[in-house]
């Protein structure tokens, strides 16, 4: 093991972390978090999915993966393969649930604890990426993500958003933008017919 790998744990070889992020729910962030993974995919990189929208857990169901179990081993959870190739591995607590859709009604600090758990102790082995799909708005879930994920320098966000971009200055002067997708651009009027942007 090569000097700083025993610090980094469990993502020792996860070359790079991408955070994806959203002011407001229902703009597509977990879409857009499992489109970039099957995007690295098909160029041929190895990929992780952390979800971390503990919420409203949705990748495991976009991936057809809702009814598999993650297990234990010696050195932590090993995440769901996703496909043959195990070239798309995913952890959510939609896989600890009893019932897919129960609801999380979970206090701040329990919700903080699983989340440094996921990033403590899932056993991500050799990935290229690591996609962390995070829940939307700014809370303390997002905090804990950040501050757990600093040591191990993530290579910056991607901001999923409807046209109305406040909130997205901030994040541009931190220069950790590495793109904002305008998801949802125009809505289709049910009557008229007609396109709103």
């Amino acid at each position: 093991m090569e000097e700083g790998e025993e610090e980094r744990g469990n993502l020792a070889g996860v070359q790079h972390i991408i955070l994806v992020l959203s002011g407001k729910g229902g703009v597509g962030k977990s879409t857009i978090s499992t489109e970039l993974a099957l995007a690295f995919k098909h160029a041929g990189k190895k990929v992780g999915i952390l979800d971390v929208d503990l919420c409203g857990p949705s990748i495991p169901r976009m991936l057809s993966v809702q009814d598999r179990d993650v297990h234990q081993c010696d050195s932590g959870w090993v995440p769901v393969f996703v496909d043959q190739d195990k070239s798309i591995a995913l952890m959510s607590i939609g896989f600890l649930l009893e019932k897919p859709d129960d609801a999380v009604v979970w206090r701040g600090p329990k919700k903080n604890a699983l989340i440094k758990q996921f990033i403590a102790d899932v056993t991500w082995g050799e990935l290229d990426f690591l996609i962390v799909d995070t829940p939307p708005g700014t809370s303390d879930e997002h905090i804990s993500t950040v501050e757990s994920l600093r040591p191990f320098k993530p290579l910056g966000a991607v901001l999923v958003t409807t046209p109305q971009v406040r909130g997205t200055h901030r994040c541009w002067a931190l220069d950790v933008l590495l793109g904002l997708l305008a998801h949802i651009t125009s809505i289709l009027h049910p009557e008229k017919m007609e396109h709103f942007t």
